[in-house]
Parts: structure tokens; sequence; C-alpha cells
């Protein structure tokens, strides 16, 4: 951890604090004073008592905010992924302050403040980040807070960070010299080791015993130790490094959801999936009236397919089938237009007139907010599959049961049912193992125009 990102992600956090402060007493000068001759106040909220409040809503945010990770240590921030977690942590906080209010059963005197917190919290949080942002660039152009870095060996990987170190000030770092053999090391930096804050060992290829004298010569003389991956560790984008009995472990992580990550997805799930069946309510009334006028049968089906761990679960939609369709399918497989295991019929004759409308508009999925709310599926995450069709899958394929099915993900923002079989697999497999909230959130604004759009949908 280099000295300066630990300065400025510790400034982050009381900038944040400051930004959410002025962003309610922003909406509190909007509402009161420069809207007034728009809309005239009723109730007016003492100042003292609203400040107070956002003084301590602004804490709980801090929380939303760490467990969405905007202050991980040693983490690289590119803003636009930044912005993503800035969008989804506010997001989350002003749905929170709306539950709160409707749990309590109180009647708040401003709803224009509680809609404005929104974007008023997003726009002043990423200002200020911005602002830091070109503050630290600013800082290490002008040559201040660089970690001083010695590259030790040669060849391709050597010349490579070499290279970037000096072409991107932004990255923190200043090449202070560049060495191919232990001795050398001793005889040339044994006096100056002072200046070397990290030794990067850019060959992967050299004796063991030569590793160990290197990471012998950095600890005697408190200097960061890092070497890059061999071929085995070039496949794997999330590896963890922890003891076991004593002895350093390198664990190769199925995915990138873990820890936090997946604390703040699970309760990311329950706010939407709540709020979404709450609203939605009127629609599935009237939905399951069009079906029940439509065609004989239920207005839903729980149709069994395989989720998180191949665990098997019923995955609930609305019904656009004739009834005992699945009974049908065996004399239908023939007629798929799909290669792979999943079976896709553009003219499936089992499907109903409303039913040909629900899937053109995905609409028969919205049943599966249950599921979410159940905890056997997400909002985001692979297609979840029919067991035979899982019984088919080539054994990479296996590694989409790592984590929950989503209702939309990666390829029905990508191409829906039209994609091959093994391009939506190689998007989802790329999904578990590079999962963020930004991803998340990113993929839920996409999924609407992809929706809207109807295009090839089932």
């Amino acid at each position: 951890m280099k000295k300066s990102d630990l300065l400025f992600n510790t400034i982050l956090i009381p900038l944040d604090y400051l930004m959410l402060v002025l962003a309610g007493i922003l909406i509190y000068y909007l509402r009161f004073t420069a809207l007034v001759g728009f809309r005239p106040v009723i109730y007016e909220i003492p100042f003292r008592a609203y400040l107070l409040g956002v003084l301590l809503i602004g804490l709980g945010w801090l929380a939303i905010f760490a467990i969405a990770r905007l202050y991980d240590l040693g983490e690289k921030k590119r803003f636009t992924r930044e912005f993503s977690k800035i969008f989804l942590a506010c997001s989350v906080g002003a749905m929170s302050m709306v539950l709160v209010i409707f749990f309590r059963g109180e009647l708040f005197s401003s709803r224009f403040i509680i809609l404005a917190s929104w974007p008023a919290s997003i726009i002043l949080v990423s200002f200020g980040r911005v602002l830091v942002h070109l503050f630290k660039l600013l800082y290490y152009k002008r040559g201040k807070g660089l970690e001083p870095v010695l590259v030790y060996g040669n060849g391709v990987s050597a010349k490579e960070i070499i290279q970037k170190i000096q072409k991107d000030s932004g990255l923190g770092y200043k090449i202070i010299g560049e060495i191919h053999a232990y001795d050398e090391l001793v005889k040339d930096w044994t006096e100056k080791a002072y200046k070397i804050s990290e030794l990067v060992l850019a060959n992967s290829d050299i004796p063991r015993e030569e590793k160990l004298k290197l990471a012998g010569f950095c600890n005697e003389h408190q200097i960061v130790f890092k070497y890059a991956t061999d071929m085995f560790g070039a496949l794997s984008s999330n590896i963890r490094v922890e003891t076991l009995a004593g002895i350093p472990m390198v664990e190769i992580r199925r995915t990138a959801l873990d820890g936090w990550g997946k604390v703040t997805k699970r309760l990311f799930d329950i706010v939407l999936a709540g709020i979404g069946l709450v609203i939605l309510s009127p629609v599935f009334l009237i939905i399951g009236l069009l079906i029940k006028l439509d065609s004989p049968g239920p207005c839903f089906v729980g149709l069994e397919r395989v989720g998180q761990r191949s665990k098997k679960f019923k995955v609930y939609k609305f019904r656009s089938m004739i009834k005992n369709a699945h009974a049908q399918k065996k004399d239908l497989l023939k007629y798929s237009d799909r290669e792979g295991p999943l079976f896709k019929m553009a003219n499936d004759p089992r499907i109903t007139r409303v039913g040909k409308i629900l899937r053109k508009t995905s609409i028969d999925e919205l049943p599966q907010l249950v599921n979410v709310l159940k905890g056997e599926m997400s909002l985001v995450g692979p297609r979840p599959h029919e067991p035979e069709e899982v019984a088919r899958y080539q054994k990479s394929y296996k590694q989409l049961l790592t984590i929950k099915p989503g209702i939309t993900g990666l390829a029905q923002i990508s191409g829906r049912s039209k994609l091959p079989f093994d391009e939506e697999a190689k998007l989802d497999i790329h999904y578990v193992e590079n999962w963020s909230m930004g991803m998340d959130t990113q993929i839920l604004l996409k999924t609407i125009p992809a929706i809207l759009s109807a295009k090839n949908a089932a």
C-alpha cells in the first residue's frame, strides 16, 4: 500500500460526509427558499432539527459506502467504475430512507426532499471525488508522493513494467533502477536500500533459491516485495493469499463475488425485489386476469431449474404456454433452432397468444422477484437452466453454477435468446469471474432498453 494511496483514501471519508451534508443543506434551501414561489410551503421543517437528521443520516450512508467498497485500500480506482459504485450506494441510501419512513408509518412533510436527496448526493459526492482524483494526478505529475521502485529481471516483462510506470505517472510509482542478478542487488543497493520502497521481480522463471534470497533481502530492509505470476497464476484473475498451519497458501477463487460484496449484493436484491413487487402488484393482477381469459390453467407456473452449487429449485413465471407443455417438449426437440444444450423454437406451438406478448417483452419473468426474495436467485447473474440442459454441460460450463442465477445478465443485454449457447456461457462465466456491484448496476440499467426494444426475445 503506497503512503499516498492511504492518505487519499483517508481523505475520502470526511469529504464524502461533507458532500452528503452539503447535499442535504442544498435541498433544504431549494425547497424552503428557492422553490417557494412554485410550490407553497405548508409545513416548514426547523433547520436545526433537519440538520441534525442530515448529520445522522450521513453517517448511515457512509456505512453503505463502505459496504459498496468505496473505501477499499489498494484497489486502483477508475472513476467510471467508482461512479457506478457511487450511483449504487446513493440509490441504496435513498431507498433505505423511503423504507424507514414507510415502516415507521410516519408522514414526511416534503416528498421533494426525499426524492431530491438521491441525485443531489450522487452529483456532489462524485464532484468531491473528481477533485480528489485531479489533485492526486497533479500531485503525482509534480513528482510528489511517488513510490520508488526497483525492477529485478530482464526480458519482455521487465521492459513492459518499466515502460508502463514511466509512461503513466498516475500509477504513483517511479523507477529508480533495474538489476539482473542478486549479487548486483547486494553490491549496489545494500547501503541505499532505504531509497527502495518496492522491489518488483519481473521474471517468474528464476531459481527458487534466488527468489528466497530476494525475499530475505526485502524483509531485512523493510522493502515491499512483489513478483509477476507464472503462467498458472495468470490464468486466474481472482486469487487470495492466506496462511494454513503457518504456510502461505494461494487460493484461486472461482468468483470475485465474496465477502462484503456478497452481503451488498444480497441487500441490494432484497431492497429492489421488495420494492418491485409492491409497485408491480396491480400489474400482476391484470396479467393474471388476461392469462385466465386466454387459456385454461394457472396464472403462474413453477419450473424446475438448477441454481447455485447444482441445487434445484422452482423458478416462478407467468404461464405463457398451454397446460402440460413440458410433456410435449421431447417431441419438439428435433425442431430446436439453437445449437447446444438449450432448446429454443421460433414458433413453438405450445405458446399461447398472451404468452407470445409476455415472452417478447420478458414480462413473464417478473414473478422471479419472489425467487430473489427467497434467496434462490439474484437480480443479476447467469441464466438458470433446466436439469436436462445442465446434464449436457461441458465441464467448463459448470462454473456457471458457482453463484446464484439471475433474472437478467450479460447474455440478456448482449443478444438475449439469439446468442449461441457457447457465447452465452462465455459471457456469464466472464460475469462470474469479474463480478462487481458496478457491473450489476450497468447490467440493470442496460436491461431496460434491451427489453423495450423486444429484440431477439424468445
